[in-house]
């Protein structure tokens, strides 16, 4: 059998999230991903039976996304480097909280540029990196056109979608609270 994300088997079913009430899969979904559109697809097709069907269903549903909603999920997330929002932000962000300021300097000014010249903030799936390598992919990605770098942020935003996914999925089977209040 295939691992998914965080440790959760593809094969596995995924009945604690397929049998959280409306209202706590809203709020646990909301916090993998601010784009409203994503929740609501992502309510939509539950029940899953499986974390494969999971991920699968999350990478479909935010292929569908208008810009709109794309910018809706932007607006969830810190910039690399900031002091991250919440708990999800600050698992993604891990990597980053021990840098020195001299690299978190770097990083607050290719964020500056970064937005300058495409109108949103730098998203990238940060979780196992550290700044230095958060950094170097920022700066490369300076030199997309506006058309290939949209292309790339929906491509990060499903990378950290699944991560975080995974972690709620492996949390809820471990009888965790998997609502956006985790620690």
């Amino acid at each position: 059998m295939r691992a998914g994300p965080m440790g959760c088997e593809a094969g596995e079913p995924a009945a604690a999230f397929d049998a959280l009430d409306e209202a706590r899969a809203e709020a646990a979904l909301r916090a993998c991903c601010a784009a409203p559109g994503w929740v609501r697809g992502m309510l939509a097709g539950r029940p899953y039976g499986t974390a494969a069907r999971v991920f699968e269903a999350s990478d479909a549903v935010l292929a569908r996304l208008g810009e709109d909603e794309i910018d809706a999920a932007l607006a969830g997330h810190p910039r690399i480097g900031d002091r991250p929002r919440d708990a999800e932000s600050a698992r993604d962000q891990a990597g980053v909280s021990g840098a020195e300021r001299a690299l978190l300097d770097a990083l607050a000014a290719g964020n500056r540029a970064y937005e300058q010249r495409f109108g949103h903030i730098y998203l990238v799936c940060a979780a196992g990196r550290d700044a230095g390598e958060l950094l170097g992919v920022l700066r490369a990605r300076l030199d997309n056109d506006p058309q290939t770098e949209r292309e790339v942020v929906r491509v990060e935003l499903a990378k950290i979608n699944r991560v975080r996914l995974g972690r709620l999925l492996d949390e809820l089977a471990a009888g965790g609270p998997g609502e956006g209040t985790r620690a």
